[in-house]
């Protein structure tokens, strides 16, 4: 048996802690009208504290540090660009939008002037009466009285009443031939009495419409809707017929043509002159009130 006496423990080495790494302070400040001075001054200081120039791949390595600096200002610049492009696009289409649908003024003199651009188009746009006070269309012609509406539909000679179609309602109107598109199929300006209007087929060769209004004391700007607009300002009754009427509607009617005429010599309406009446006798009864700035329409 073996007995070990002079055994021993194999000494442990314990690692020491590596030091930290020394750090100097760069005490370089940039001036932003020599970027380039600032980072010679900062390869400088590296060179002399550390071994950053023992390498000789360091050149290609600064460079590409360089171009990937460049890259990511680059990336970020183009974002802000696509950013205001982003916001601009959304301002011009809220702007767009709110003219649109009349909400907001964006600017008060150009949309005023755009209105009024837009209502000279409207005027010029209107129709002149034909001799029965209403329009010549493609397909038919149109006129009216105060009381009534008369339609003129030629068709081909020899027409039969059976081949005509025809559908009068109090708001709308359909005439046309059998198997062919309608000539006239529309919501009609004003409503009707079905029981006074009538239609005929004369000579075969033209329908004729009278259309009864229910409102007799107003023309008709088109005979259905989507049909070109007649400037009513130049209707001109028939003066005969005013002694047909009674004496309210009569002189409902002079009223009327009185204004007309007026307004076509840009001449103040019978209201207009009512209302200058009033304003003098106001201006009679208080003396004592200065009316200097009045404006007279």
């Amino acid at each position: 048996m073996a007995i070990l006496t002079d055994y021993e423990e194999p000494a442990v080495t314990v690692a020491k802690p590596s030091a930290p790494p020394v750090t100097k302070p760069f005490t370089a400040v940039l001036d932003t009208s020599n970027p380039l001075g600032f980072i010679q001054s900062a390869l400088e200081f590296a060179a002399r504290e550390s071994k950053l120039f023992d390498s000789d791949s360091v050149v290609d390595e600064v460079s590409s540090l360089v171009r990937v600096v460049k890259e990511k200002l680059d990336d970020e610049e183009k974002r802000k660009r696509e950013k205001i492009e982003a916001e601009k696009k959304k301002k011009e289409k809220e702007v767009s939008e709110k003219k649109v649908n009349g909400n907001g003024k964006v600017n008060a003199d150009k949309e005023k002037e755009s209105g009024k651009s837009d209502e000279k188009k409207e005027k010029t746009a209107l129709g002149t009466p034909n001799a029965g006070n209403g329009l010549d269309m493609e397909n038919y012609s149109w006129g009216q009285s105060l009381q009534e509406v008369t339609i003129t539909i030629p068709v081909p000679l020899g027409t039969k009443s059976r081949s005509i179609l025809l559908e009068m309602k109090k708001n709308h109107l359909k005439v046309g031939l059998k198997g062919q598109p309608p000539i006239i199929d529309g919501d009609l300006y004003q409503p009707i009495k079905l029981d006074d209007s009538i239609w005929s087929l004369e000579d075969q060769k033209c329908i004729s419409v009278l259309l009864s209004k229910q409102d007799k004391m107003q023309w008709w700007k088109y005979l259905v809707k989507g049909d070109p607009e007649v400037d009513t300002q130049k209707v001109e009754p028939e003066s005969s017929k005013l002694s047909d009427l009674d004496g309210e509607t009569r002189s409902t009617v002079e009223k009327m043509m009185f204004d007309q005429r007026q307004k076509q010599m840009g001449l103040p309406t019978s209201d207009d002159m009512q209302k200058q009446d009033l304003l003098k006798k106001f201006m009679e009864q208080h003396p004592e009130m200065d009316f200097s700035n009045a404006k007279f329409a």
